[in-house]
């Protein structure tokens, strides 16, 4: 397992229509780090933003999908998904607000 700094497992948050509709569950999404772990995940993102704490991560691996240009054939990249949800107790992550 490499050595991640934790403001090196978020990548950056997702912003889709399915992430933003499970927010009202306190449950937020971001593309980590292909080598995070759960825990490592759960830390980074109480260091990084303060007054949360999470109660669970659920994660999912990407592989990249296979696109052609004409002849030409390659593969996007692959990465890792993490669905963050928040205690009930927990303030919300204000990077998210006004979107």
């Amino acid at each position: 397992m490499a050595d991640i700094k934790f403001y090196d497992v978020i990548k950056k948050p997702v912003v889709t229509e399915k992430s933003m509709s499970i927010m009202e569950q306190k449950k937020y999404t971001f593309i980590v780090h292909p080598s995070a772990t759960k825990v490592q995940i759960k830390e980074a993102v109480e260091k990084m933003f303060p007054e949360v704490k999470v109660e669970r991560v659920n994660t999912m691996n990407y592989d990249g999908k296979t696109k052609r240009r004409g002849r030409t054939q390659g593969k996007t990249s692959k990465y890792k998904k993490a669905i963050v949800k928040l205690t009930e107790s927990s303030v919300d992550i204000n990077f998210f607000q006004g979107m």
